[in-house]
């Protein structure tokens, strides 16, 4: 990224090096780690993978949604060459001589009718351009993506599983970063388009296929590389636990810590809060967790306070209340959360 001017702008977390040269909050240099991830990306991106632990059901559904809305549209782009090929082939065959209907003899036609022909020919050909252009590359691309993968490719390789990594790559925002180290604008910018991106409420209110926007897009192939990693036991899941990254032409690939401190606990609580709930909800006991929030706020404002003795009393009245709707609360916790326990409340 090459350097541009410094702006006036105060910088959201200030210079991104030290009076030494070290990086400073946020960015670190990425772990090695990841390196068999990150070299295979794109430098001129920053991505963006995080872990959607949402039932497959609900993937499921939301991915049927865009298959059958290319369907539709390719169905209906088969149906115009069928409806409108023979047309077309006799408007050709017409220009090189051979007479047929669609042929005009312009020295036996009224101005009424010349101009009927070419209204009604120009809205035929400007119709088709816009859906040959426009609109029949969308199943193309939904199938057979060639610049970073497609949806289709990336369902046939992955499937529907509870637990999945999706990785979002930034837009053509990133061509006006310039070198986010020096550069207080661009580095405002980037924090700015990465924090509304990995908001704990973002990340647990949607799946991972609907977090595409304005300036992010899904990149299918980075999905399945991430998947193949794990699988082959390459890279840890929990890696891509809200991972950022991004290149610098001189410092190589760069890491974001955007929780810092006790926003970063404040908002694992919330995520792990939230990825238990849907668990509950997918398996048809949401109303167990509405329970298990008030046993907690009632226990919490009792006389005497709330520590570690009557934390205990209480998380054994919490199983207790699971296990008799047939629920194992230690175990399925850590089946929907991935942790042994809730950051920092039992």
């Amino acid at each position: 990224m090459a350097p541009q001017k410094k702006s006036g702008k105060a910088s959201l977390l200030g210079g991104a090096k030290s009076k030494d040269g070290k990086l400073s909050a946020p960015f670190k240099p990425a772990s090695d780690s990841l390196k068999p991830f990150f070299s295979q990306l794109s430098r001129n991106h920053v991505y963006i993978a995080h872990i959607d632990p949402r039932p497959r059901a609900l993937k499921r559904k939301v991915f049927v949604v865009p298959v059958l809305m290319n369907i539709a549209v390719a169905l209906l782009f088969v149906w115009r060459v069928y409806y409108i090929g023979p047309y077309y082939i006799k408007v050709i065959t017409s220009t090189i001589g051979y007479e047929n209907e669609t042929t005009v003899k312009a020295a036996e036609s009224t101005y009424s009718e010349l101009t009927w022909v070419v209204l009604s020919r120009g809205f035929t050909f400007l119709l088709d351009f816009v859906l040959f252009v426009f609109v029949w590359p969308w199943p193309v691309e939904f199938c057979i993506g060639q610049s970073y993968g497609s949806p289709v490719y990336w369902r046939w390789k992955v499937g529907f599983q509870d637990t999945e990594i999706y990785v979002r790559r930034s837009r053509n925002w990133d061509l006006k970063l310039g070198d986010v180290l020096d550069n207080s604008e661009g580095r405002d910018t980037l924090l700015t388009n990465v924090r509304a991106a990995t908001t704990p409420m973002l990340l647990q209110q949607k799946t991972g296929y609907l977090t595409m926007n304005g300036e992010w897009d899904l990149d299918w192939a980075a999905m399945v590389l991430a998947h193949s990693l794990v699988d082959n036991k390459s890279i840890a899941v929990d890696a891509f636990r809200t991972l950022v990254l991004l290149h610098h032409k001189e410092r190589d690939w760069l890491c974001i810590e955007m929780q810092i401190g006790e926003g970063a606990k404040e908002d694992e609580r919330r995520r792990q809060v939230f990825a238990f709930r849907d668990a509950l909800a997918a398996v048809g006991k949401e109303e167990l967790f509405y329970r298990w929030i008030e046993v907690v706020q009632f226990e919490a404002t009792q006389p005497g306070g709330f520590g570690p003795e009557k934390q205990v009393e209480v998380a054994q009245k919490i199983r207790d209340l699971f296990q008799a709707e047939g629920i194992n609360f230690d175990e399925f916790w850590k089946e929907s959360v991935g942790t042994d326990s809730l950051a920092g409340m039992m």
